[in-house]
């Protein structure tokens, strides 16, 4: 299509535009936009949207589509990239993963028009942003724990790994789809999206926005939005399943291991000690496969998830 119609504005071939969705006012009055950003090449091709920050804490993909938007390698050579580098403004603003309401967004769609807070700026995304877009990349962080850099998707899907695999991610993680989830969503709408996890919240960590611009570059690549035979499509490795091992005891805990480091069973991968030097306790691991996430916070409860540890396979 030569033309792409987005909240009225008309974006031509080889053009870019800032459009902004009036989502509320603050008690002040003070206006609240969602800025979304339109980049069309100069020839035909596919649609692909990116989103960060749909927890207002999780700071990394802002930050990678940023750098992006910066150097202008977001501009595709073909088709176009729908850029939503901070979904959830109002957590943005207030350093916190939630909405004024304390709602999850990621629990929210697909929304509604007259809904509230959360269901409104879902409903949004869905129809106005989502629906115009063929596929994208969803950015999150670990919240409290620090993740690998992982794809997640249904990889039982064709497409979902097809679109996986192009990204280049260390590991894609099979993950299924949640209830009231843009993934879910998207899905529901006959989108493919992607999630990128890497890192902690609150956290800029250059190891994790250097691998989702890596992705997303290499994702263009493979879709014919950017043209390159020097591109190498880069190689991931599969994780089927994955578990949290728990706390078994309260007190200060200490990996032993690194994130991505791949693990055999029974190894030792952290203890948790008393802050005394009366009892040290050992963990190891249940299984072998990849440690995707550890804790980052030192001091935990009995039941707390310390390590998540990824098993491979198809």
């Amino acid at each position: 299509m030569s033309q792409f119609i987005i909240n009225g504005t008309k974006v031509k071939r080889g053009d870019s535009r800032q459009i902004n969705f009036q989502i509320a006012k603050l008690p002040t009055h003070t206006v609240i936009d969602l800025p979304v950003f339109i980049y069309r090449g100069k020839d035909a091709g596919s649609a692909l949207l990116l989103t960060a920050g749909v927890h207002g804490d999780e700071l990394n993909g802002v930050e990678t589509i940023r750098r992006m938007i910066s150097d202008k390698s977001i501009v595709p050579e073909a088709g176009t990239v729908i850029a939503v580098p901070i979904v959830n403004i109002y957590g943005f603003l207030n350093n916190n993963r939630y909405l004024p309401d304390g709602r999850d967004l990621n629990r929210c769609f697909p929304g509604r028009k007259e809904g509230s807070l959360a269901s409104r700026i879902a409903h949004i995304m869905m129809n106005k942003i989502c629906i115009k877009a063929n596929f994208g990349v969803d950015f999150h962080t670990g919240g409290p724990n620090m993740n690998f850099p992982q794809i997640r998707c249904d990889i039982t899907e064709k497409n979902n790994l097809k679109l996986a695999k192009a990204f280049g991610a260390p590991l894609i993680v099979n993950s299924k789809l949640r209830d009231g989830s843009f993934r879910e969503a998207a899905w529901n709408q006959g989108k493919t999206i992607l999630v990128f996890e890497s890192g902690e919240s609150m956290r800029m960590d250059e190891n994790s926005i250097n691998e989702g611009i890596k992705g997303i570059t290499s994702l263009m690549h493979q879709t014919g939005m950017k043209r390159n035979t020097d591109h190498d499509q880069r190689k991931s490795v599969l994780i089927n399943k994955s578990s949290w091992i728990r706390a078994g005891y309260s007190g200060m805990f200490r990996s032993y291991k690194e994130l991505g480091q791949e693990i055999k069973k029974n190894d030792v991968l952290a203890s948790i000690t008393d802050p005394f030097g009366e009892s040290e306790y050992l963990i190891r691991s249940k299984s072998s496969g990849y440690i995707l996430s550890i804790r980052s916070h030192p001091i935990v409860n009995k039941g707390d998830a310390l390590i998540n540890v990824g098993r491979r396979g198809r």
